[in-house]
This record gives C-alpha cells, sequence and structure tokens, in this order.
C-alpha cells in the first residue's frame, strides 16, 4: 500500500534535515531562531483518520479541515487563524484520448510549517520539493516561498496543457474547414468541455492569487509578491488563449453545422434528381401497363422497343438537364 505521508522534512536556513514528530519539531522551529526555518509534510489521498493524526499535530482550523476531506473544490486562498489555506487544480494532459485530467492540490501555510495533500495522479509535487532542495536561498524564504514553488508549477502545468489544446484546435479547424468528414459535432464538443474543464481550474485561481498577493497584501513579504506577479504573468497569458480558444470552438462548431447543413442539401438534390429520372421510365411503364384493349401502340410491332426508347431518350435528357444545374 502507498504510504500517506510521501514526504516529510525540516529545512533550517533553506537544508534539509530529517524531520521527527511533527509538534515537538514545530515547537522546536518557533523557539529556535528568527529565520523562517519550516517543516514540509506531503500527504497524498489521505482517509478520514489519516488526516486526522496530522490535523491534531498541526492544529488546523475545522472549516479548511472539512474541505480537504470533502475534496474537489474550488481553487481558492482562504485564512484561518494565521494559517493560509491553499486549493489548487491540477491538470494532466492525456495524449492518447486528447482529455484534460483533473487533480487537486491543497496546502496549508502556517507559523513554521507548509502542509500539502494531493488528489489524484494529475500532478506530482516531488519535482517541486526536490528543485527547491537544489536551491537554498529559494527554501530560505521559507513555507511561503515553497508554496509559491508548489503553485508555479502547477501553473506551468497549465502553459503546457494550453499548448496542446492550441494543437488540438488547430487540427480540429483545418479538418472542418477542408471538409474532412472524419470530423463529427462530438470532436468539437469534446475539445470544447476540456477548454471549459482548463477554464475552471485557472480563472478562480488567478483571482484568488490577485486579491491575496496583491502589492497591499499582508501576506507575504514584497520578495515573495514580486514571484507571484511573474506567476500571475503566466496565469494571464493562458487565461487569454483559453479564451479565445473558447470562441474559436464556438465558431468552428457553428461552421461544421452549417457545412452538414450544405452536405444535406446536396444529398437531397441529388436523391431528388435520380428519384425524377426514375420516376419518368416508371410512369410510362404504368401507363402502358393499363391493359385497356384499344390503347395506341399495343398492337404495333414496334411499340416495345418504342416505350424503350423513349425511358432512354427521357432519362438521359433529365440526367443532362441535373448536370448542368450541379444537382448530379
Amino acid at each position: 500500500m502507498e504510504p500517506v505521508i510521501v514526504d516529510q522534512a525540516k529545512y533550517v536556513d533553506g537544508v534539509r534535515q530529517p524531520c521527527g514528530d511533527l509538534s515537538d519539531e514545530l515547537a522546536a522551529l518557533r523557539s529556535a531562531s528568527d529565520r523562517p526555518d519550516f517543516l514540509w509534510i506531503g500527504l497524498k489521498n489521505p482517509t478520514d483518520a489519516e488526516f486526522e493524526l496530522v490535523r491534531e499535530e498541526l492544529d488546523l482550523h475545522p472549516l479548511a479541515v472539512e474541505d480537504v476531506l470533502k475534496g474537489n473544490q474550488r481553487a481558492k486562498i482562504e485564512r484561518y487563524d494565521g494559517t493560509t489555506f491553499v486549493v489548487l487544480k491540477t491538470l494532466r494532459y492525456v495524449e492518447e484520448t486528447s482529455d484534460v485530467e483533473t487533480g487537486e492540490v491543497m496546502a496549508f501555510v502556517g507559523d513554521r510549517f507548509l502542509l500539502t495533500i494531493r488528489h489524484g495522479e494529475a500532478a506530482a509535487l516531488q519535482g517541486v520539493r526536490h528543485r527547491l532542495e537544489a536551491d537554498p536561498e529559494m527554501l530560505a524564504l521559507g513555507p511561503q516561498g515553497a508554496l509559491h514553488a508548489v503553485i508555479d508549477q502547477v501553473v506551468d502545468g497549465y502553459t503546457a496543457i494550453d499548448d496542446e489544446l492550441a494543437k488540438d484546435l488547430e487540427t480540429i479547424e483545418e479538418a472542418v474547414f477542408a471538409g474532412d468528414r472524419s470530423v463529427h459535432s462530438q470532436t468539437v464538443y469534446n475539445l470544447k468541455r476540456e477548454v471549459l474543464e482548463f477554464k475552471r481550474a485557472a480563472v478562480p485561481l488567478h483571482k484568488a492569487i490577485s486579491v491575496h498577493f496583491s502589492p497591499a497584501s499582508t501576506m507575504a513579504d514584497s520578495e515573495i509578491r514580486l514571484l507571484y506577479r511573474d506567476v500571475l504573468d503566466h496565469l494571464s497569458q493562458s487565461i487569454d488563449h483559453i479564451e479565445s480558444y473558447e470562441r474559436l470552438l464556438t465558431d468552428v462548431l457553428h461552421a461544421y453545422l452549417a457545412r452538414v447543413g450544405v452536405r444535406q442539401n446536396e444529398d437531397m438534390r441529388k436523391i431528388s434528381a435520380w428519384v425524377a429520372i426514375a420516376a419518368m421510365p416508371t410512369m410510362i411503364a404504368g401507363i402502358y401497363g393499363m391493359n385497356f384493349e384499344h390503347m395506341p401502340e399495343l398492337g404495333w410491332r414496334f411499340g416495345y422497343a418504342f416505350a424503350l426508347a423513349i425511358m432512354f431518350t427521357v432519362c438521359l435528357l433529365l440526367y443532362r438537364a441535373f448536370r448542368r444545374s450541379g444537382w448530379l
């Protein structure tokens, strides 16, 4: 069974050290020095009982704990009694199906600690921790610096998915306007749904960061706020792109439906033309099949050949007329 606590460590002056009992380590860090040394605990898919153990050690607010246990929260940043609670929607692009999978990362930032909880497989945070451990100056900024790295990793994932969605949109757009019949409305709708999934993750996060890490905010120092300005720039760019994709997909869907209507009209014209051509010999054969005694040509030696000739001639004339008009 995969461990719930995937990693935990103590960072002193930006350097990783082993971590023992959480409450004891926190008490030692809070009384040791003025440096922003901290604990970083990483959890993955914890059960209620497993998370309760960590909650007691870190004294987390019950409302935030309730959000963690329920899961599937909107991206947000909230403050609870000196602890910052962050919800991030993580995204992963599945190359085989062109789907965007959604996961969730939650984080608590408090006095000398950072707790991250990951739900799902959409984003791993191990790479963030390893990258930060190679950059002690960033870790020396404290738990707020580590939180910035986590959010930056999530936003970088948005940028990568933005590029993939742009390629998918370009492919569908070219296929629709080239008249490729392998593209269906379901294809366009599926991509539109993935774009909406992206938007649901990115837009609330942008609003939350703008409010909580603005120049007027007291949640972080000036250096951390400058780092978040760069995150906001990347996030704003991705949101601008995704909103343009949404509009383009609506236009592409309308164009596809218009082409379907045109194709249906063309098919109906062809069907109507062939029905008209088939109706003429049917009418002539019906007249000569009425079996009245006194009908012209019934006793004529060449009557049968004459009827066939009339059918052929009429069908040929109709065919040429429909061809000239573009119905066939």
